[in-house]
């Protein structure tokens, strides 16, 4: 359910931006993906800017590879902006929910919406998911050619979700997850408490955060889909997805 009138709150905002973007070389090889330039502004950049227009003001950014690039950046172009930095040390041998891990501290209980570092989108996607009365929330692009590398969602009654992950059969699924969410305090600690299992073992270094997710529904933890189809957005994995992302906000 979307309520438009719904105040924003004192949510606060985790960007995940440790990984090397290995798949878009060469122009990540002196640079970190989340600073690519896209229609003339930063990935990063434009994210921070649609964070603050929606009144959140704790930012929590978790990088690793070239990171010295990224706080740089963001403490020159933002320098009032109450921001704190993780280092994933590890992120050449780890995932999303490993970095994702290691914000735990500075949720602490708190609502907050979480953003893949490589997510290009107008402000409008995060108006409607702060807008949703439901307590945990992923965006749900439904027209959107489904393949084997998307996050691919499915649902019941709607709206609430029943899998989310890369491993489920296209024909099955509503649409992608375009990598924001919003987590709810008390669900927060679950999913950390949940992370810090999982992370116990070495194996589930190279998991996603959905898997997370996923083990929280089985476990009757209810997660939403907001529909955010309408607006523009486009993740960045490959040189095709640069190029397409261009286009779109150039």
């Amino acid at each position: 359910m979307i309520n438009k009138n719904r105040p924003i709150t004192s949510t606060k905002a985790m960007i995940l931006s440790a990984g090397v973007g290995s798949r878009i070389r060469p122009l990540t090889d002196n640079c970190p993906k989340t600073l690519l330039t896209v229609g003339g502004i930063r990935i990063i950049e434009r994210m921070l800017k649609n964070i603050q227009a929606c009144g959140i003001d704790e930012i929590v950014i978790v990088i690793g590879y070239l990171h010295g690039q990224i706080e740089i950046f963001v403490r020159d172009t933002f320098p009032e902006l109450n921001v704190q930095f993780i280092i994933n040390n590890r992120f050449a041998e780890t995932n999303t929910g490993y970095s994702l891990m290691l914000a735990a501290d500075f949720v602490a209980g708190s609502d907050f919406v979480k953003f893949d570092g490589d997510v290009v989108f107008e402000e409008n996607v995060l108006r409607r998911l702060l807008a949703s009365e439901d307590d945990n929330c992923l965006c749900i692009d439904r027209n959107i050619q489904l393949d084997s590398e998307e996050v691919k969602v499915m649902l019941v009654d709607d709206t609430r979700i029943v899998r989310a992950s890369k491993e489920v059969p296209p024909v099955d699924a509503i649409g992608e997850s375009i990598g924001i969410e919003k987590i709810s305090g008390n669900t927060a600690d679950l999913l950390f408490a949940e992370l810090r299992m999982m992370m116990q073992s070495a194996d589930n270094f190279k998991e996603y955060y959905e898997a997370a997710y996923e083990r929280l529904i089985a476990k009757n933890v209810v997660f939403n889909a907001v529909d955010i189809t309408e607006f523009k957005w486009t993740e960045i994995d490959t040189l095709q997805d640069f190029d397409a992302a261009e286009q779109m906000f150039g």
